[in-house]
């Protein structure tokens, strides 16, 4: 894994925690996207033992949920999903 790919990574969990502390969203949904932050950031300490399919996936499903109603939030978690698909993830 780069160090460029690691660094866009890394701005963009940022964007999103600083995005979540200021999403108008039910405390469920802060949570989930909290967790998945969280999630992302393990895998990138870890290097790879949490399953990248399943990762990608709740991704993308976060991503739907939010594209009409947060769209700072959508380009945010595409920017992450982008990112992890450069690393090869």
């Amino acid at each position: 894994m780069s160090e460029e790919s690691k660094r866009r990574l890394s701005e963009g969990l940022a964007r999103l925690q600083a995005e979540l502390e200021n999403l108008e969203a039910d405390e469920a949904t802060r949570q989930r996207l909290g967790d998945l932050a969280r999630r992302v950031e393990r895998q990138l300490e870890a290097g790879g033992e949490e399953s990248h399919d399943s990762l990608l996936k709740e991704l993308e499903a976060e991503l739907l949920r939010f594209e009409v109603e947060h769209p700072r939030l959508t380009a945010i978690l595409n920017d992450i999903m982008v990112a992890l698909a450069n690393m090869g993830i």
